[in-house]
């Protein structure tokens, strides 16, 4: 068979659309391998969101690139940045041999049989691809399901609207099956990403469904844990608030992108709401659910942003007190209404604001971790290392928030959820026993 490594950068959505690549290339006969040195082709799957992440996916291509003065026959460049910067990267990286943007993935297999010509391509769209994917996967038992491909909210500073389109809700019934199948093949957490979630359904529906979409993946997919990411606080319903406060898989968790705290400049950036409706939206959820965890993230330095409006957002934080938080400096990125803006905060500028407000959240986060010593927490067992095991309570997403190191006398399994009684907070993360 021909051998096939992909390389997949950025985001949980891009993660999911590089599993839907490697299952599609494995039902159709290729080869999907850990190592682009084994590799006939090799795929990059790009992110083009920021500055930063262009770098990124600029600098892995022409790392992977390399591979064609041995055995690598042809170089794919996939994703965001291809779509975003596809005419730029043919002049400057000869080596691609091809170009896929975002929403051609199903392509994947039928280019790389014109380039390489190895495995006769049967199309295939089914959910099945999905689970072809996970089959050598670092966490089995985590399921990214992307509900939605794309954006309304037309945010200043944003690109993924122009990269990615207009937003699209998958059809329930798509994501009702494909959750069933993944737990079927062993995830038991379910975790469900978009631009924004929280909009689910108001294209084909009419409507904000995602409390009914919640309810009905708890109630037919057998999953343990559903975890909800990306949900714009402007669209965070009553109804859904209610939903995640009645439904026990759902965990006490939401991650919500607020960016800035003043009204000036949540203006700017284009967001619908204000300083006041994100208190209320804040005291409304830790009222109706006591122990939430609460992760949001800021862009500091956006062009506007006075002394005044940082120290506005650095005391709003401080008083808010967010369970989980990044900040990021603001990006400014051609295309946007944003890069035109006048009055741009110098980089020095912003990387001391960045420095200042994330010295305050290591405060609050290690503050609240000790909060947790001396209780009994769930745990979800994600990995084992040197005699200790690696999991996440609840209100931790993977790979973003904090772990719990714990040790056990009997062997445990990825997925498995054990009862630990929390003894020590170590900066970020926590330190246990079994019960």
């Amino acid at each position: 068979m021909s051998k096939i490594y992909l390389l997949s950068l950025g985001c949980d959505k891009n993660r999911v659309d590089g599993e839907v690549m490697v299952g599609t290339l494995r039902v159709a006969g290729y080869e999907v391998v850990n190592k682009p040195e084994e590799a006939v082709a090799i795929i990059i799957n790009t992110c083009g969101f920021i500055k930063d992440a262009v770098k990124e996916s600029l600098d892995m291509i022409f790392e992977l690139a390399e591979y064609k003065k041995d055995k690598c026959r042809a170089l794919v460049i996939v994703g965001c940045m291809a779509e975003r910067y596809k005419d730029e990267i043919k002049k400057t990286i000869p080596e691609a041999d091809a170009f896929i943007g975002v929403g051609e993935y199903e392509k994947i297999a039928e280019k790389l049989q014109e380039l390489i010509g190895a495995v006769p391509f049967t199309a295939s769209k089914d959910n099945l691809v999905r689970l072809a994917a996970r089959s050598d996967a670092e966490a089995p038992h985590i399921a990214y399901v992307k509900i939605a491909e794309g954006c309304d909210n037309h945010c200043t500073y944003c690109t993924i609207p122009k990269i990615r389109g207009a937003y699209k809700s998958r059809p329930k019934e798509e994501i009702f099956l494909e959750c069933k199948q993944l737990v079927g093949a062993g995830a038991v957490e379910l975790v469900l990403v978009a631009q924004d979630t929280a909009l689910y359904g108001k294209d084909i529906y009419g409507a904000q469904v995602l409390p009914q979409l919640l309810r009905e993946i708890a109630e037919t997919s057998g999953a343990k844990r559903i975890r909800l990411m990306y949900a714009y606080p402007e669209h965070i319903t009553p109804s859904l608030i209610d939903a995640m406060a009645d439904i026990p898989q759902i965990c006490k968790y939401i991650d919500m992108p607020i960016q800035h705290s003043e009204d000036k400049i949540l203006s700017k950036m284009g967001r619908t709401g204000g300083k006041r409706e994100l208190e209320q939206l804040i005291r409304v959820l830790r009222d109706r659910i006591p122990d939430i965890a609460i992760r949001t993230t800021l862009i500091v330095g956006f062009p506007g942003e006075s002394s005044e409006d940082f120290d506005n957002l650095y005391d709003f934080v401080k008083e808010m007190e967010f369970d989980r938080m990044g900040a990021f400096p603001y990006s400014r990125e051609e295309g946007t209404p944003a890069a035109e803006m006048p009055n741009q905060v110098r980089s020095d500028t912003k990387q001391k604001r960045l420095n200042k407000i994330m010295e305050l959240q290591q405060e609050i986060h290690f503050e609240k971790q000790r909060a947790y010593v001396g209780k009994v927490l769930p745990v979800i067992v994600d990995s084992y290392e040197d005699g200790i095991y690696t999991g996440r309570t609840e209100f931790d997403a993977y790979e973003v928030d904090a772990v719990v190191n714990f040790t056990s006398d009997t062997p445990l399994l990825h997925g498995q959820i054990k009862n630990i009684k929390i003894t020590d907070a170590v900066e970020y993360d926590l330190k246990g026993r079994i019960e």
